[in-house]
């Protein structure tokens, strides 16, 4: 069954992760896997520290600069496919990368992650402004 923009939201928002989809310069999908946080119609993740990168220069923040338009995709799976459910929250991406700017969605992030607590990501901040919110369900439960 399809979800209302309202539960699409709510199950996004209760997911643990999620996958984050940028265009590259020649119009390839970038996807990668992120830890974010849900503030009514925004979405905020941050680059951190905590799991290592093999560069600060990430492939996702120059393809939002280039292009903000993103894709998230959270989902659930289980051995009961009656409990099997996808949301994707369609937008646009800015990148947050002042002090002030950041303070707010990482606080959101830290309540979301213990690790955030103890390792504050140092940033930059990716908000998505969800344009659209689809998604679909086994059942309604």
């Amino acid at each position: 069954m399809n979800l209302e923009p309202d539960e699409a939201r709510l199950r996004f928002a209760g997911a643990a992760v999620a996958r984050l989809a940028t265009l590259g310069p020649n119009g390839r999908p970038h996807i990668v896997p992120i830890t974010f946080a849900v503030d009514g119609d925004q979405i905020y993740t941050a680059v951190d520290e905590v799991k290592p990168k093999t560069t600060a220069h990430l492939r996702r923040l120059r393809n939002i600069a280039a292009d903000p338009r993103v894709s998230l995709l959270a989902d659930h799976y289980e051995g009961d496919w009656e409990r099997l459910w996808w949301v994707r929250a369609d937008g646009t991406a800015t990148l947050l990368g002042e002090p002030g700017q950041m303070t707010g969605p990482l606080s959101l992030l830290a309540r979301r992650y213990p690790q955030y607590r103890a390792s504050q990501p140092g940033g930059p901040v990716i908000r998505v402004l969800v344009e659209r919110w689809t998604g679909w369900a086994a059942s309604a439960g």
